[in-house]
């Protein structure tokens, strides 16, 4: 039996859809170029015509609860929340994050519920710091991944540096473990992120695009005095 929807036509170029493995046994969804003579070749013209789906371009809208992959004519870069709710109650998980929260247990609990039911509303930039090692800074990010997948990001501090933002820029939860972002225009350019409702993306050999941006930052760090550049009064 032939699978269906495993190709796409998007604007003029056509994607496969396949499961990335990755090291932990996983998978990740991706979507490689893939030429129309291929798929005639692995299937036929009529597979090519009735069967790929076919969309006007890429847009990124994050939604968890009322998830749509094909909006308005458009292929919806966010990835659709796999997990679904149980009747339970989550001891482990609960002590855990009064662990990471401690006293501000609340402001946790509301965080991710903003991410939940909002993920397009704007949070504050979220600062794990302890110059403890072995506090669960770097299990808090792998816990969030696992909860948002392909939707979070864990990055260095060099990602940012880089011209080739596209990895990062259409994620909706963006971490980054053992940040120390010493030089001011680091610092500002993640402020001015954890605000900004636009942002140039760049790829390797495409013109750069303006898209809309919902990124909401996770910085961990051991350095609690400097590892980023905030001036009095700063409330992002």
């Amino acid at each position: 039996m032939k699978e269906k929807h495993k190709y796409l036509r998007i604007g003029t170029s056509y994607f496969k859809e396949v499961r990335k493995p990755l090291s932990s046994g996983d998978t990740m969804s991706t979507l490689i170029p893939w030429s129309a003579d291929c798929i005639r070749l692995d299937h036929d013209r009529e597979y090519l015509k009735n069967e790929v789906d076919r969309y006007d371009g890429f847009c990124f809208v994050p939604s968890h609860l009322n998830y749509e992959q094909k909006v308005v004519g458009f292929y919806n870069r966010y990835q659709p929340f796999q997990h679904v709710a149980k009747q339970g109650d989550p001891i482990t998980i609960f002590g855990f994050l009064r662990h990471i929260f401690g006293e501000q247990i609340e402001m946790g609990y509301d965080y991710f519920k903003v991410l939940l039911e909002k993920p397009t509303q704007i949070l504050p930039i979220l600062c794990l710091v302890s110059e403890e090692r072995n506090t669960g800074k770097t299990t808090f990010l792998h816990f969030v991944k696992s909860i948002f997948g392909e939707n979070m990001t864990i990055n260095s501090n060099e990602d940012f540096r880089s011209n080739f933002n596209i990895e990062w820029a259409q994620k909706l939860i963006i971490g980054v473990d053992e940040t120390f972002l010493d030089r001011k225009e680091d610092s500002e350019r993640i402020k001015n992120l954890s605000t900004a409702k636009f942002y140039k993306i760049e790829a390797k050999g495409f013109d750069r695009q303006e898209i809309e941006f919902f990124g909401k930052f996770i910085l961990c760090s051991n350095n609690e005095d400097h590892f980023i550049i905030a001036e009095p009064g700063e409330i992002r």
